[in-house]
């Protein structure tokens, strides 16, 4: 449903979301999946590689990096892909209100 292609340090990896529920980061060069991150409810339609940074206290002295998925059971969901734990942090969205998360854009404001 979503493909996302990594940059910086994660330039050789590709990003994705399936109908099967799952968000997937493989290796480009080997065509290797490296790490599958379940935990949403129906099929992913957004996936992003996140700004944002996590204190890791596993990774001495490091950061961890962080991805985003937006599913049709009204979540998006931030994994910490150094980890491979599960979710980070989880954003509900209103059954009632919300129909799926179809897509999301990080943008950088300007400080003043």
């Amino acid at each position: 449903m979503s493909v996302k292609y990594g940059s910086n340090e994660l330039l050789n990896t590709i990003l994705s979301g399936s109908n099967d529920k799952s968000v997937r980061l493989w290796d480009i060069r080997s065509g290797q999946q490296i790490q599958l991150f379940n935990g949403h409810k129906d099929r992913v339609n957004v996936v992003e590689y996140s700004p944002f940074s996590v204190k890791n206290i596993e990774v001495i002295n490091g950061y961890s990096n962080v991805i985003c998925s937006g599913s049709w059971d009204n979540t998006i969901r931030f994994w910490d892909i150094r980890s491979n734990k599960n979710e980070l942090y989880v954003l509900n969205g209103d059954d009632k209100e919300d129909n799926g998360m179809r897509c999301f854009k990080f943008v950088s404001l300007k400080r003043k």
